[in-house]
């Protein structure tokens, strides 16, 4: 079966991308306006290059065509903290999608409880076992599309000390989840790479 996405609507071409590139990891991005903490998850999201170390992330708009928070905050001043959701954050994490009036806080609405970790940035999630304090590096301009890549520069990041298995080799293992189209994901059995010949 082939299908030719210039003959298929947005929606249906979202419902095959979502299901097809799996798992995704979350960003849990956090941004600041004004003193109000904006918390929402990003499932199309992505390590983009060690050199410089950067992120890439697509924030959508609202239906009526405005910037959703994360897009206008991150605009107006540069700065997020990128929260990675272990298992037992799942719950705070898919009710911070809801869509809230701008201005009101995720983190105040659902009570989920936030740290300050890295000076001058926004707070993290209180027991998140990764988060990066990034910048905004480019936005990039996609013809045609509602949806904007954004490159985000990682400044620093936090590991939960659970997470660190080996820090001499850097050898981290955390208990992440995913999204697998609808739904989520922990990931499964760990398959070691093979011997190069």
């Amino acid at each position: 079966m082939q299908i030719d996405y210039r003959e298929i609507p947005a929606s249906d071409r979202y419902k095959l991308m979502a299901q097809s590139v799996v798992p995704r990891p979350i960003a849990w991005i956090a941004t600041e306006e004004g003193g109000v903490v904006n918390l929402a998850p990003f499932s199309y999201f992505t390590p983009l290059s060690s050199e410089p170390p950067a992120l890439i992330v697509s924030v959508g708009h609202r239906p009526d065509g405005t910037p959703k928070d994360t897009l206008a905050n991150l605009r107006n001043n540069g700065l997020c903290t990128v929260c990675l959701v272990s298992s037992d954050l799942l719950e705070p994490m898919h009710y911070s999608s809801k869509a809230l009036s701008p201005g009101e806080s995720e983190a105040d609405r659902f009570e989920i409880p936030l740290r300050r970790i890295f000076v001058g940035f926004p707070p993290m999630v209180e027991g998140a076992p990764t988060a990066f304090a990034c910048t905004l590096m480019q936005e990039v301009d996609l013809p045609g599309s509602q949806t904007r890549p954004l490159i985000l520069r990682i400044e620093k990041q936090y590991l939960a000390e659970e997470c660190i298995v080996d820090p001499g080799k850097l050898y981290l293992e955390c208990d992440l989840i995913a999204r697998v189209g609808p739904n989520y994901a922990r990931l499964g059995e760990r398959i070691e790479a093979p011997e190069i010949p």
